[in-house]
């Protein structure tokens, strides 16, 4: 079947349809990395295919599915540049780097002249050769918590901290580097060379390359790691400097669209796209970025949100597809999709419809996070657009398969939003 593209109508432009009432509230709920490829190990099926999804397929029954392609020709494939996107921000226009995004989440005020880093606290073998010939397991510590993780980020702040580099704690491995007049290098993001060595991809600026050196060195042998490991956890002890970037300037969302927005998200680059963009971070106690999240939390700030808190718009970003993705179990990913399905959309579809507002619902991932390469690729991914105020029948389900069949297709991301607020003109 022949694609379908969305032109936009300038929904972005904050204007409203004439006559349409203020009632109208929308949700997007973003499954990071949700999306993947068939696998042999289930039959040919994807995970989001093969999970029991049963209020995503009664949903796509009444809704419009299509692909949506969020990350632009030429750009890596991330969740910061896909998630500006799913926000309606064109990545080639607004973004600047994914750790001053974070930086402004940790409250960091980067000066015009600093350079913003994210520092993973990773896990290297511990082989007696080179630190060049050791190999990347873990991208992220096996999802260390942000307690253990400031201890040990302590400790090389003590030694590596100066005037020129400056640390700060982020959430769980996610932390954060500013470099005083630095430089905007390319980095080799962690998540892509799991289970490689690591000398191809270190950074080729001394001081930053020396500084990984020393934090393995520091961390390797620290005593809350010597813990770890006796206790069967992947030790974080090496930092792994990636996403430099530059202090960002993002419109206000508010202004762009005319709606007020909520971000309800674990992770501080979502949050960091929430400060920049003038929206408010709900913080839900329990919400980790984990496959043992708090999603019925974050289900129900997006339900007071829009019904109590004076609210159109609410963001729930759910990182565990993701992180599910990378770590390479498909047991996983389908769990955490199935927890997306009906520990989240369930519940704040049932809100919503209990609290008797007008609403449009967009359900997609930012980006597919493949089990089969264990990181992000650029591929479109599938989104779901439900309106209560229409009725819709339609014989589909939601997954990639079906996405692509439909014909509908956003060729630039960006305008999912648009897609999604209804093609408001003035």
């Amino acid at each position: 079947m022949q694609r379908r593209p969305f032109r936009a109508s300038g929904a972005g432009s904050g204007c409203r349809r004439r006559g349409e009432k203020n009632a109208m509230k929308y949700v997007v709920i973003l499954g990071d990395g949700m999306a993947d490829e068939p696998l042999k190990e289930l039959g040919g099926q994807t995970p989001l295919e093969y999970a029991h999804t049963p209020e995503l397929d009664a949903l796509a029954k009444k809704s419009e599915i299509g692909l949506s392609r969020t990350i632009p020709e030429g750009m890596k494939p991330g969740s910061d540049t896909a998630n500006l996107a799913v926000l309606g921000y064109n990545p080639r226009d607004h973004y600047t780097g994914r750790s001053p995004l974070e930086a402004l989440s940790i409250g960091v005020p980067m000066k015009d002249t600093d350079i913003a880093l994210r520092t993973n606290l990773v896990t290297l073998t511990e082989e007696e050769v080179p630190f060049g010939e050791q190999t990347i397991l873990d991208h992220s510590s096996g999802e260390i918590s942000t307690a253990d993780a400031a201890v040990l980020l302590e400790a090389v702040k003590r030694e590596l901290q100066n005037e020129t580099y400056q640390f700060y704690v982020g959430t769980s491995y996610r932390h954060l580097l500013i470099w005083d007049r630095g430089q905007v290098l390319d980095l080799a993001q962690p998540h892509d060379h799991l289970g490689q060595k690591i000398g191809p991809y270190l950074p080729e600026e001394e001081r930053l390359r020396r500084m990984m050196v020393r934090s393995y060195e520091i961390l390797k042998n620290h005593p809350l790691n010597l813990a770890r490991k006796a206790a069967g956890k992947n030790p974080a002890n090496c930092c792994w400097f990636w996403g430099a970037g530059t202090k960002p300037l993002l419109p206000s969302f508010e202004e762009k669209t005319g709606k007020k927005g909520a971000m309800i998200s674990a992770v501080d680059l979502l949050k960091g796209i929430a400060v920049g963009s003038g929206m408010t971070n709900i913080v839900v106690e329990g919400a980790d970025g984990t496959l043992e999240t708090n999603y019925e939390g974050k289900a129900q700030a997006a339900v007071d949100a829009l019904t109590r808190g004076g609210y159109d718009f609410a963001y729930v970003h759910v990182e565990a597809p993701d992180e599910m993705g990378h770590q390479g179990s498909i047991e996983r990913k389908i769990k955490s999709i199935e927890y997306l399905d009906q520990r989240v959309i369930r519940l704040v579809k049932g809100g919503l419809d209990a609290s008797g507002v007008e609403y449009r619902m967009l359900v997609m991932p930012d980006h597919p996070t493949p089990i089969r390469v264990r990181t992000h690729t650029s591929d479109p991914v599938p989104y779901l657009l439900y309106d209560s105020t229409k009725q819709e029948e339609h014989s589909w389900h939601y997954n990639e398969r079906e996405a692509k069949a439909s014909g509908n297709y956003i060729a630039e991301g960006y305008h999912t939003m648009d897609r999604l607020l209804g093609g408001e003109t003035c």
